[in-house]
């Protein structure tokens, strides 16, 4: 699957306010940038650094009055759609170092409190069967409804409120999976076929040695999503954090599937 990526950004920013934009996709083994370019209208340098675990690029910016950004990419994803339940479970006691962080508690997925409802309503399984299970109850169970969740919302609230839009999907299945002993991150992507259009938040979760990518709300399949960065919660994966206040003027993310002859 080849996508063809625009974003284009545009805010008010009171007064000066540092700004870290996360919207680049990422070079991974399972997904290659074409083409790529992020053109940021700032007075002051901007100043690349690494995502989290190494996995994509954040781009700090300096925003007077105005904040404009500019992202345009081709990317092609390698990647092939697999069951869930045809995976493996890898037991806590042998997951590498890097991966155990992703089993505990965090600040929007807190997973602690879920454990019991994960062994009361999900006996006997675990590994992929968990997983696929767990998805297919976060899908069933909330319905999709813009302005029903906040910037604030947690896992629990979502929870509660059975509704929210795909962060809140994204942020239930990983707190899901973690009470079920299965690692979980959330992941900032790019994906067609969402709708409305805009940055798209999934899960991915480690089966059988390796990260799967789950997307909750069912708009996309993993064979169709371009990772833009990974993250222990939406903290981690924020498209953009402004450090002051900043005000919408326009934002447009367009994601389209491209056949491979229209390169």
């Amino acid at each position: 699957m080849r996508l063809s990526i625009d974003v284009h950004l545009d805010y008010g920013i009171a007064g000066d306010a540092d700004v870290l934009l996360q919207i680049e996709a990422a070079a991974m083994p399972d997904q290659r940038i074409e083409e790529q370019s992020l053109t940021i209208w700032s007075d002051s340098p901007i100043r690349a650094v690494p995502g989290e675990d190494g996995i994509g690029q954040r781009c700090w910016a300096r925003g007077h009055g105005r904040l404009t950004a500019v992202y345009r990419a081709v990317v092609k994803v390698e990647r092939p759609v697999v069951a869930l339940g045809a995976y493996g479970t890898t037991p806590p006691r042998l997951l590498p170092g890097d991966v155990t962080a992703y089993l505990m508690p965090s600040r929007y997925c807190q997973s602690d409190r879920f454990e019991g409802f994960v062994a009361r309503e999900f006996p006997g399984l675990d590994g992929g069967a968990l997983a696929a299970a767990l998805s297919a109850w976060v899908g069933n169970a909330l319905d999709y409804r813009m302005g029903s969740s906040s910037g604030e919302t947690t896992a629990l609230d979502t929870f509660a409120s059975r509704s929210g839009v795909c962060r809140d999907y994204a942020h239930l299945l990983v707190a899901l999976a973690r009470a079920g002993g299965i690692p979980a991150r959330c992941v900032s992507a790019y994906a067609p076929g969402v709708d409305p259009p805009d940055f798209h938040a999934v899960a991915e979760l480690w089966l059988d040695g390796a990260w799967r990518l789950v997307d909750p709300t069912g708009m996309a399949s993993c064979g169709d999503i371009a990772r833009v960065c990974i993250g222990r919660d939406a903290t981690d994966i924020a498209f953009m954090t402004v450090f002051g206040q900043a005000t919408l003027w326009t934002q447009t993310v367009r994601v389209r599937a491209l056949d491979d002859e229209t390169a």
